[in-house]
């Protein structure tokens, strides 16, 4: 049941859509940077790591969780974060592997609309939600921090780690509902 009215019902969904907005400018405040260190990407970034929290919190407390939003949400999630890693790899700011994040994007919203045609029903689960906060953080902090400093590339790997026990975890479920 709403609780809130139909005009702050579409309020998640319209914080989703701006996060879309928000990745033209950041690339190009990163194309434009020098080395791929930029305080208005960064700033953009930040943004668009705190609407991921905001808009899913209000759209699950207020009961107004839409088939557009369970969509988009993920969507906007790996499009900001896929379009980070590929412009801080291009800047020479992440390894090469790093790029495994947007390849494993692209194979999830690949396979994802197939699957859900055969039964399988999408859910985020804790460990992915944990390893987009942390490649929000991670990527976030590489892109405000000089070159030379490793921390963020820590907080990088950890969340990389947790989107493979994330992708392992999506499919075992999905062989469990498709496949069986």
């Amino acid at each position: 049941m709403r609780t809130v009215s139909p005009l702050l019902a579409q309020l998640p969904n319209a914080l989703t859509i701006f996060r879309l907005a928000l990745i033209p400018p950041f690339a190009a405040f990163i194309l434009a940077s020098h080395g791929g260190r930029t305080w208005w990407a960064g700033s953009l970034f930040l943004i668009a790591g705190i609407t991921d929290q905001v808009d899913g919190f209000l759209a699950r407390r207020w009961h107004v969780e839409s088939r557009f939003g369970k969509f988009a949400d993920p969507l906007a999630d790996r499009l900001m974060i896929g379009t980070a890693v590929v412009l801080e790899w291009h800047a020479g700011r992440l390894p090469w592997a790093a790029l495994a994040i947007p390849l494993r994007d692209l194979l999830l919203l690949t396979v994802t609309p197939s699957m859900l045609a055969h039964g399988y029903r999408f859910e985020v689960n804790l460990v992915g939600k944990a390893a987009t906060w942390l490649l929000f953080l991670g990527v976030g902090c590489s892109v405000v921090t000089h070159p030379s400093t490793q921390w963020p590339l820590w907080i990088f790997w950890a969340g990389f780690g947790l989107a493979v026990v994330s992708l392992l975890l999506y499919g075992r479920k999905a062989r469990k509902e498709v496949l069986a």
